[in-house]
Order: structure tokens, then C-alpha cells, then sequence
């Protein structure tokens, strides 16, 4: 019979791969406000330029004729922070009630009668996710950072553009890109990089102040948090040798060993893919009397650690369907066929909408209810 830390352990991996997915999902919606947005930006930039002569060109005039472009960027945005905003807020309703879910499912009905499974508060967990700093700035100003950035890479482009004598069209394309190359070649594909890692950080970040107001909230249940990190070809040496060590739940203080928690799983650097997971007290750390639980619930309750617990050993006990997903048929084949993990994992595959988590998720507790 498999304990309830191994379940939970199970689960809140499988999670966290859903999680990567759901961030490609994200990225590409608000990369696509960007791209909508980006015709009538260098439409007005051409214009502008058109009305601007070489012999004419004063540092003066170049900034009142960007003054349109500058209000389009800023618009575009305003709706992208407006739109991540609203992202955000539905991910830390959703990751608050699965944590809820997690325990209230595994956690058996004898253990929660003594003790309890408490909610958290979503409207004061999101507002602490987008007060909270991750990587030294909140949301918001990641968002003004990388408009302004955008803005000043422009104006800049053009004033070299000027001084050497370019085109209208080939200040645009050297700022744009080309189509052929589906305008990655442009000096503005930064900005994109830039939305992408803001945006995935950010789900990390909230996901994990979530998960830590869930666990302070439950501190009676929970006695320690488990780094697990995603080890593969690009894991970062932050994560690598941190994943499988334990910290103290309520002050993160590290147990058995010297590494510091660093802002914790999700957050200790950009694109951070670990996650940290729960391990519960024993029935004997809970002070409930042997008479009150059955053998079967006493047994799963026995506050072991799964051993060997990484995500490299998570996925080998996974089905091949699950492999599937995760690697994609090809690679996940040539990995039961005996290649290691690291020569071609990749985090990116299908996309996944909260609605979608939510059905792999109950898929999940019913086979471990079953």
C-alpha cells in the first residue's frame, strides 16, 4: 500500500509538468497580443519616418514623430499586463483549490477528522503573488521595464539608422526582422525572449506562493517541504543540487544539509521549473491515538519520504502514456528504450488551459483513490 507522502509526491510532480505546459499556453496568447499589435506599430513607424527626411532629422523632431508609435507600444502593453493579470488571478484560484483538493483526497477521512484541512484566502494569496518581488521587481514593474526597453531599442535603431544613411525600409526590417524568418531575425525578438521569461517566471512564482500559503495554513499536517527539481539537459546547478533536500515548513531553514532555500522552488532564478512538495507528519507527530485509526490508515500515514524521489524517477514509474505526453511518442520511446533523459528532454509540448490541468488532475486522484 503506497503511503500518502508517495501520493502526494506523484501528484504534485505530475502537476508541475502540467504546469510547463500551461505556461507555453500562455506565452504564445500574450506573444500573439504583441504580434496583432505590431502591424499598426511599424505601420505609424514608416509613416513617421516617411515624414522625417535625412536632411531634416533633428533628435527633436524624431521624438514628436514617435509619439504615436510610443502610445501603441504602451497600449499594447497595458492589454498584455491587463490580460497576465487576469491569467494570474484564475491560476492562484485554481492552485489553491488543487492543493486543497491534493490533501482533502489523500489524506485519509480518519486523520482529517483530528485534524482539520484548512483553505486559503485566493484575493490575499494572488495580491501577495504580485506584491511579492521575484528576480527584484514585482509584475508591474517587469511590465514597465520591458515597454520602456522596447521603446528606447526603437528610437535608438532609428537615430543609427539616420546617421548611416539607411532606408525607411531598412530601418523597419533591421527593427522588425524579415518575414522569411518569421521577424525572429529583428532586434525587437529581445523583447519577446523577454515577455516569455517574465511570464513564465511569474506562474512559477505565483504557483509557489500559493503553495506556501497553503502549507502555513497547514502547518499542523506538514513537518517539512521537499525541493524537487526538474533534472534534465537544462537544469540549472541551483536545482540540481538542491532536489531532493528538505527544508523546514513554516521557516524554510535547511535540514541535513547546508544549501539555503534561496526564494524557494519556482522562484530561485528565471524559468525555474522546480516545485517544492509537502511531507506529512506521521499519525505519531499528529498525537493521534493508535485506537482511533485502522492498520490500513496507520500504515499510510507513516511520514516516510519516497525514496529516490526526482523527476527523473517520477517519469520511469509513469505509464507509457504519460511518457508520451510528457516527452512527446518519439523521445519517450527511445527513453523506455534505454536513453537517458538529459540527451533530449524538453518542457515544451501540448498546451494546456486551467480547464484541462483540472481534468489531468482528477484523472490523477481518481487513480490514486482507486
Amino acid at each position: 500500500m503506497a503511503g500518502v507522502n508517495d501520493e502526494i509526491f506523484d501528484a504534485e510532480i505530475g502537476h508541475q509538468v502540467d504546469l510547463q505546459k500551461f505556461s507555453n499556453g500562455v506565452v504564445r496568447r500574450l506573444v500573439a497580443v504583441l504580434n496583432r499589435v505590431d502591424a499598426d506599430l511599424f505601420a505609424q513607424l514608416t509613416a513617421a519616418l516617411d515624414r522625417l527626411p535625412a536632411e531634416s532629422f533633428t533628435v527633436e523632431r524624431l521624438e514628436g514623430l514617435l509619439a504615436s508609435v510610443r502610445q501603441l507600444n504602451l497600449a499594447a502593453y497595458q492589454q498584455i499586463e491587463q490580460e497576465f493579470g487576469t491569467v494570474l488571478r484564475e491560476f492562484a484560484e485554481y492552485e489553491a483549490g488543487y492543493q486543497l483538493e491534493l490533501f482533502r483526497s489523500t489524506i485519509p477521512a480518519q486523520v482529517i477528522a483530528q485534524v482539520p484541512v484548512h483553505s486559503v484566502n485566493v484575493s490575499q494569496v494572488y495580491s501577495a503573488a504580485l506584491a511579492r518581488p521575484f528576480q527584484a521587481r514585482n509584475l508591474r514593474e517587469w511590465s514597465q521595464g520591458i515597454e520602456s526597453a522596447r521603446m528606447v531599442r526603437i528610437r535608438d535603431a532609428v537615430r543609427i539608422g539616420y546617421v548611416e544613411n539607411q532606408t525607411t525600409t531598412e530601418i523597419v526590417r533591421r527593427i522588425r526582422g524579415t518575414r522569411a524568418k518569421g521577424y525572429a531575425d529583428g532586434l525587437i525578438e529581445i523583447d519577446r525572449r523577454s515577455i516569455e521569461s517574465v511570464v513564465r517566471t511569474a506562474i512559477a512564482h505565483t504557483a509557489a506562493v500559493t503553495r506556501e500559503a497553503f502549507i502555513e495554513e497547514n502547518l499542523d499536517l506538514v513537518k517539512a517541504v521537499e525541493w524537487c527539481s526538474t533534472l534534465d539537459s537544462r537544469t540549472s546547478p541551483i536545482c540540481q543540487i538542491r532536489d531532493g533536500l528538505k527544508y523546514t515548513a513554516d521557516t524554510h531553514k535547511p535540514i541535513g544539509h547546508k544549501w539555503p532555500w534561496l526564494g524557494g522552488p519556482g522562484m530561485a532564478h528565471w524559468n525555474c521549473r522546480s516545485t517544492s512538495v509537502p511531507v506529512l507528519k506521521s499519525w505519531r507527530e499528529l498525537g493521534i491515538p493508535m485506537d482511533d485509526l485502522d492498520p490500513g490508515t496507520r500504515a499510510s500515514m507513516d511520514g516516510q519520504v519516497p525514496a529516490d524521489t526526482t523527476f527523473a524517477q517520477w517519469l520511469k514509474k509513469q505509464p507509457a502514456a504519460r511518457q508520451d505526453e510528457v516527452l512527446g511518442p518519439t523521445r519517450a520511446k527511445q527513453y523506455r528504450a534505454g536513453k537517458d533523459l538529459g540527451a533530449f528532454f524538453n518542457d515544451k509540448g501540448r498546451l494546456l488551459t486551467l480547464d484541462q490541468m483540472a481534468a489531468n488532475d482528477a484523472t490523477r486522484r481518481e487513480r490514486l483513490a482507486a
